[in-house]
C-alpha cells in the first residue's frame, strides 16, 4: 500500500518543523528581562518616540507566519492530491477486475 510513505513523508515534515521551533534562538525582546518604566514616564509613549532596541518589527513575523501557514497547506493539499491518485488508480483496477470477472488472490 503506498500510504504509508506518505504518512512518513508527512511525519518527517512536522518532526522537523518541530525541532526547527524548538532549536531556533528566542527573540531577544524575549529572553531578557523586562525593563522598568522610566520614574517620569507615567503616560503613553508612541513607538516613533522609543528607541530602536524597544521596538519590536511585526511586518517580518507577520510575512514568516503567512508563509508558514501557506506552506503547510499547500503540502497537506499535495499530499491528498497525491493520496486521492492512488484510491483513483485502485477503484479502476476494482472496476476492471470487476468487469473482467477476476478475484484477486
Amino acid at each position: 500500500m503506498t500510504e504509508r510513505p506518505i504518512v512518513g513523508w508527512m511525519v518527517r515534515v512536522i518532526v522537523f518543523v518541530a525541532a526547527l521551533a524548538v532549536a531556533a534562538p528566542a527573540p531577544a525582546a524575549l529572553v531578557t528581562a523586562p525593563q522598568q518604566a522610566p520614574a517620569g514616564q507615567s503616560e503613553f509613549v508612541p513607538i516613533d518616540e522609543l528607541p530602536p532596541a524597544e521596538q519590536l518589527p511585526a511586518a517580518p513575523l507577520l510575512i514568516a507566519a503567512y508563509a508558514v501557514v501557506w506552506v503547510v497547506l499547500l503540502a497537506y493539499v499535495w499530499s491528498l492530491w497525491r493520496r486521492l491518485g492512488v484510491v483513483e488508480k485502485e477503484l479502476a483496477d476494482v472496476a476492471r477486475r470487476i468487469e473482467s470477472g477476476q478475484r484477486r488472490a
